[in-house]
């Protein structure tokens, strides 16, 4: 399984490739949607816009895996659960998204799970994660929690 852990301090290795560099805004975007990158989520990893919806967030946390974007993923971590730091590994290649269900999380609701199977390929192995998260309002905002058994 990728890694995906908290850590204190970033130490740059000379052994490992380069993490992700987000894609180009007129890019097909990598969360799924039948969007461009700049339109859809790289206006919300840019801070022009909010996720309206708890899916809208898991896809546009999926998006920022696939882009390396560590900063937009603790910005979207409820403070509770958020770890101080993330270490992604620069080997995992995020190659899709399927939500496979959902609750709640929607504009009129305060809380909500989605579920989804987000498919990656590591040292020529493909894989996939498959989680039921939970999200939160925050501030007005959705946040992710954590992931449910």
């Amino acid at each position: 399984m990728p890694r995906r852990t908290a850590r204190t301090s970033r130490t740059p290795r000379a052994d490992r490739p380069a993490p992700a560099a987000a894609p180009p805004p007129a890019a097909a975007c990598p969360c799924g949607l039948p969007a461009s990158y700049g339109e859809c989520c790289g206006a919300l990893h840019a801070g022009k816009a909010a996720a309206p919806t708890a899916e809208r967030l898991m896809r546009s946390r999926y998006a920022a895996f696939a882009a390396g974007d560590a900063a937009y993923l603790l910005r979207t971590w409820a403070a509770a659960t958020r770890p101080p730091e993330l270490d992604l590994d620069p080997e995992v290649r995020w190659t899709g998204l399927d939500i496979l269900g959902r609750t709640g999380g929607s504009a009129f609701h305060a809380e909500g799970t989605v579920e989804f199977r987000a498919r990656y390929r590591l040292r020529g192995q493909d894989g996939e994660q498959r989680e039921n998260s939970r999200f939160v309002r925050e501030g007005g905002l959705w946040v992710y929690v954590e992931a449910l058994a």
